[in-house]
């Protein structure tokens, strides 16, 4: 598990400073309030495995988890399956990460304990479910899900990109085209409408071209730095949690795309829940994991206030149609799988739905944007080529 450095004070105010290790910072509060100490600032502790361990790819940790599940299930057991897999991972760093779990397991030390020093490698949802594997015995079983579970997430992650990416790329070439026409193009024609400026007889486009070209020659490094300042301050800005709670409250209110990022997360909070709960991991807890894999703070905040209900003995369809982010179909089906005690499976099924109409959707709305979009670059390099064209036109015929 990992460390956790603490700041608290004691009955009579004195500051006492430590570590301890906990599997989560709330499991650290709780060590702390069951020592009668008041926390002031706990956080993971500097020079940890947890700090000093990378981030490894989705589809290599899928990858791994079906290598551990095939031997386990052959029968090899599992310091020498660890030992079997640190040996041949192709990554430098999964290759530590699992040579020091199979030493802590070695040692004594359970798998999920050890998994969990790595919470950037290992995460939450995982940890669980190998914990709920291991107290079952079906860690295979539980492993092979794990595996699924991550390829799924890679698989949307991919398609998601994957749609989106041609847009973006109109929208960067575009701008840069316009930027470059206005920039280093139109000034040349500047001489040629002196004339025409003075005499009053300049049409109005062509003034207002001519004139924001010469305020980007002037200002373009101030209006460099400004979009770059700008994209640092709100980078800045959406990592911290107002940030963050801003920035899914856009997407989910974008037009056109709004729903397509609320029903994404979620099928991903629906799926983790269902994968939790077919794993055996209580319903409350399995609630607190999913909510926070959804991806989105809004959603997040709604289905923790549903699972208050859960505690209190309720349902959770009916905070969840509460809440109003939730699909009617979604909540329906959530209603009926509760009374017939299906929830695992109804939840996983319900994310399969979801995604595959979101993807119908979300790939309507790209085959519109992209026109849209081919047509508004068009539209502007049209006014650029009119707003030039169209003196040289006049002078002509005058002469």
């Amino acid at each position: 598990m990992p460390d956790f450095a603490y700041v608290a004070r004691d009955g009579r105010g004195q500051k006492i400073t430590g570590t301890l290790t906990a599997g989560s910072q709330r499991e650290a509060l709780a060590q702390l309030d069951s020592k009668s100490l008041f926390p002031v600032e706990i956080n993971v502790a500097k020079g940890t495995t947890a700090n000093r361990s990378k981030r490894v790819g989705g589809q290599v940790m899928a990858n791994a988890y079906n290598q551990l599940a095939a031997l386990l299930r052959s029968g090899v057991p599992l310091l020498r399956s660890l030992t079997v897999m640190s040996s041949q991972a192709g990554k430098p760093a999964l290759k530590v990460v699992l040579e020091d779990v199979r030493s802590r397991v070695e040692q004594g030390e359970t798998l999920p304990s050890a998994m969990a020093r790595y919470p950037r490698v290992f995460n939450e949802m995982a940890v669980n479910m190998v914990s709920a594997g291991t107290e079952g015995g079906f860690l295979e079983d539980a492993l092979e899900r794990i595996a699924s579970f991550t390829e799924q997430q890679e698989d949307l992650k991919g398609r998601t990109i994957s749609a989106l990416a041609y847009p973006g790329f109109l929208a960067v070439v575009g701008t840069a085209v316009v930027s470059v026409l206005i920039i280093f193009f139109v000034p040349k024609f500047e001489p040629l409408f002196g004339s025409l400026r003075d005499a009053g007889r300049l049409p109005w486009a062509t003034d207002a071209l001519l004139g924001f070209s010469a305020l980007l020659q002037q200002v373009w490094w101030l209006a460099l730095v400004v979009l770059v300042g700008g994209i640092f301050a709100l980078t800045q800005y959406f990592s911290t949690e107002r940030g963050r709670y801003v920035l899914d409250l856009i997407k989910i209110k974008t037009p056109m795309f709004g729903s397509v990022f609320l029903n994404l997360a979620v099928a991903r909070f629906c799926r983790v829940l269902g994968t939790m709960l077919n794993n055996g991991v209580p319903i409350l807890r399995s609630l607190d994991i999913s909510r926070n894999a959804a991806g989105n703070q809004i959603l997040s905040d709604s289905i923790k206030k549903a699972s208050q209900n859960v505690t209190a003995g309720e349902k959770l369809a009916t905070p969840l149609a509460a809440c109003g982010h939730f699909p009617s179909q979604v909540v329906e089906m959530i209603a009926v799988a509760e009374e017939s005690n299906t929830l695992d499976k109804v939840m996983v099924q319900i994310a399969d739905s979801l995604e595959r109409t979101t993807f119908r959707r979300l790939d309507i709305l790209v085959r519109l944007l992209e026109p849209i979009m081919l047509l508004i670059m068009a539209g502007i390099v049209f006014f650029i080529v009119m707003a030039l064209m169209v003196p040289l036109l006049s002078s002509s015929s005058t002469i």
